[in-house]
């Protein structure tokens, strides 16, 4: 890929860069040519090799109409979200390397919705402002807007692509749960066979046989008759002793005698 001079492109990991002057150069013998970049976001120099534009990821800047197709991307509650911090890191790390302002897009969705959760490791946290400090570079220059102003249409992009991806995780959630529930059997009761009561064996008249008591021979008493004394309440006056009084021709001669 060729660039002419006055070119808006993208140095990877450096972010937007205007190709300011082509001139050759003689190193250790070899002679070959240099592209003269100057980076917006600090102003410095960098020389990047003609041959080895393809190696270092050297792209255009995008269009207006890849704007519009960046905003859509950073909206859509699509996020790649590793759970290995690892094998996270490295996948965000070999997107950065690309040089695609898509890659990155990816990286700060992924990035900044972990970072609502958690909170994200040192080198994370420095290739998450990374990634969106070269979105926000490139985007303000290709629509000559202030840097400020595209940081907060970014940050309503962002909001968009949260609230969506949360509405499919809950969407996602509810057909899981509806289909495990039809993926049930339905439970039928068995019939249960009728129950019959057993007949109860009807318990035999009891015959009660009453056995005659002996008879019991008893003695006669003897009667005996007792005499109650009768017993008077009234004293019993002794009868008197009556003197027998002498005839009355006794009692003359006595009388005479004396």
């Amino acid at each position: 890929m060729t660039f002419q001079v006055g070119d808006k492109v993208i140095y990877p990991n450096h972010g937007l860069g205007i190709v300011e002057r082509i001139e050759e150069k003689t190193i250790l013998g070899t002679t070959c040519g240099f592209f003269h970049l100057r980076i917006v976001a600090n102003d410095t120099t960098v020389l990047v090799p003609v041959a080895n534009v393809d190696g270092v990821g050297l792209r255009k800047a995008i269009d207006d109409a890849e704007v519009d197709r960046l905003f859509t991307l950073l909206g859509d509650g699509k996020i790649d979200n590793h759970q290995n911090w690892k094998g996270r890191f490295k996948d965000n790390s070999d997107k950065m390397r690309t040089g695609s302002i898509y890659d990155m897009a990816d990286v700060l969705k992924s990035l900044t919705f972990l970072s609502k959760s958690k909170s994200l490791s040192f080198r994370e946290k420095r290739m998450l402002d990374r990634a969106k400090a070269l979105i926000i570079s490139e985007v303000s220059e290709v629509m000559r807007q202030k840097a400020l102003e595209v940081e907060e249409q970014v940050d309503r992009a962002l909001e968009k692509c949260f609230t969506t991806k949360v509405r499919n995780i809950n969407r996602s959630q509810a057909r899981a749960a509806s289909a495990k529930v039809a993926a049930k059997p339905p439970v039928v009761a068995a019939a249960k066979p009728p129950v019959v009561a057993a007949a109860k064996p009807v318990a035999a008249a009891k015959t009660t046989v009453v056995a005659p008591k002996p008879a019991v021979a008893t003695a006669a008493k003897p009667v005996v008759a007792t005499a109650k004394a009768v017993v008077s309440t009234k004293p019993v006056i002794a009868a008197k002793a009556v003197k027998a009084v002498p005839p009355l021709v006794a009692r003359r001669a006595t009388a005479r005698a004396s």
